[in-house]
């Protein structure tokens, strides 16, 4: 079978479920994400009004950039056709104003894994790293660094390193640390939505801690795609000619704000109670995988800082892949997505994502899914 092949199967498979613990926007066909659109957009805006043109500040994508400032509690807010444009022109614009292209972050972060080196290549910026530790700088680590930097990233949750948060008086703390250094800070805030729970603050009181935002419309909150970069006026203004400059004005964004808006009012507020159901699947997961003997396994955050986490398996994701493929043919329900190599022989990780799909579960309903799944996986690890 080839690659497109079992992609097919697989979403055919994920399509065919009647209980899914993580459901994807991606699992949609086009007809139905349009009628979702349709649907549910128009309990956001009106769909009589007029389409944007090249992000009209009066038309639908303005009214996303007022309404992501007004949550955020910043004087104003562009809309960006991708989280790495916004982030490259974020950290160009601040590089100009400190005067300084060295930027603080963590070798884990989106701009060193996922941007193919763009602050690097494109803008002509450099990072240092105050820790390779798996988890967010602490202010001693900031302030010991032995060179200037003008920004200091972090990216909220740490996605890569398990989806991690500091205390709210950690960051408190490493943010007060760049200060001293003179530098700026930007929060890399693709998940910044879900990570209130955690922090017990406000959006607007955890946006006020940085100088600039970026959040995501798709990541936490279900829309098509798109982003937005946050904070003062003057600075959003030079943001929207570097987001020209860099091609980040096509001609109309409209299916990309209306469905930022309606997962704003949609998702949003449903936050919190999947931040509290993910501790209930957490426990369920690390209950059973005890329970069945498996000879290691790790369920990281424990508890989960956010509503997604990882899981942490010794086999192959290949013989977990195959085994969640047969759950979800012969049972049409689905535990996990799809696994990676976790680094180290052995082992592979996923990451779940507990959303409206997973409200339904109880604890004994995981417990009895992941019995149905190991079942498989020891069948396939034997070559069945």
């Amino acid at each position: 079978m080839t690659d497109q092949e079992e992609q097919t199967r697989r979403l055919a498979a994920w399509r065919g479920c009647e209980r899914m613990l993580t459901r994807s926007v991606t699992d949609d066909s086009l007809a139905e994400r349009l009628r979702r659109l349709t649907a549910e957009g128009a309990e956001s805006h009106d769909l009589d009004g007029p389409v944007d043109f090249y992000a009209d500040e009066e038309g639908i994508v303005g009214v996303l950039e007022r309404r992501t400032a007004e949550l955020l509690g910043t004087e104003d807010a562009a809309f960006f056709p991708t989280g790495t444009m916004a982030q490259q022109v974020a950290l160009r614009c601040w590089a100009g104003r400190t005067g300084n292209a060295t930027v603080a972050g963590h070798p884990l972060s989106h701009l060193e894994l996922h941007e193919r080196d763009a602050y690097a290549v494109v803008s002509g910026l450099r990072m240092i790293h105050p820790t390779r530790e798996p988890r967010l700088p602490t202010a001693e680590e900031v302030s010991a660094l032995d060179e200037p930097f003008g920004t200091l990233a972090l990216e909220l949750p740490l996605r890569d390193a398990g989806l991690v948060l500091p205390s709210w008086d950690e960051l408190v703390a490493v943010v007060d640390a760049a200060r001293e250094r003179d530098a700026v800070v930007h929060f890399d805030g693709a998940r910044l939505w879900e990570s209130a729970p955690h922090f017990g603050r406000p959006l607007r009181e955890i946006a006020e801690l940085a100088d600039s935002v970026y959040v995501s419309f798709y990541k936490s909150l279900g829309g098509i795609s798109g982003a937005a970069l946050a904070g003062a006026e003057d600075f959003v203004a030079e943001a929207r000619a570097w987001r020209h400059r860099y091609g980040g004005l096509p001609f109309q964004q409209w299916p990309a704000a209306l469905a930022a808006l309606s997962g704003l009012d949609r998702e949003l507020p449903r936050l919190p109670e999947y931040v509290a159901h993910a501790k209930v699947v957490v426990a369920a997961l690390n209950e059973g995988l005890a329970e069945h003997g498996v000879p290691w396994f790790r369920v990281h955050p424990d508890p989960p800082h956010t509503h997604d986490f990882q899981v942490w398996l010794p086999y192959s994701p290949e013989v977990l892949d195959k085994a969640g493929l047969r759950l979800a043919e012969e049972t049409r329900t689905a535990l996990f997505r799809r696994w990676r190599d976790g680094g180290v022989p052995g082992l592979a990780v996923t990451e779940v994502h507990v959303a409206s799909a997973a409200l339904g579960w109880t604890a004994a309903d995981v417990r009895d899914v992941l019995a149905d799944f190991l079942a498989r996986v020891r069948t396939v690890a034997d070559g069945g």
